[in-house]
């Protein structure tokens, strides 16, 4: 119970920040990269570097992405293990219902 609230209170919305965050520096990285391109004397270079900021900051986005899914993951796998119990503790109940 203590992981699925940490879960539900800390881990996943902490991870959807950290993709907002993200969102934002990934416009920034753009608008520098269209800047130093324009401006830059070494087209080649400026290109080079665009491509390396943006592989850079593509990687980030993806492993946050990939961080939130499995912890978005695990809450459902603990959800479903707490409905699987809530299920076998009403079976429990029909059942002495049953009997009685």
């Amino acid at each position: 119970m203590l992981e699925l609230e940490q879960l539900q209170q800390r881990d996943i919305p902490a991870g959807r920040q950290v993709l907002r965050d993200h969102h934002c520096n990934l416009h920034r990285v753009a608008d520098y990269c269209e800047s130093n391109y324009l401006q830059a004397s070494d087209k080649q270079k400026a290109l080079e570097e665009t491509m390396a900021l943006s592989t850079q900051s593509l990687a980030s986005v993806t492993y946050q992405v990939s961080s939130l899914a499995t912890a978005f993951l695990r809450l459902l796998d603990l959800q479903a293990a707490e409905l699987r119990k809530v299920e076998a503790d009403v079976g429990c109940v029909a059942q002495v219902g049953t009997v009685l």
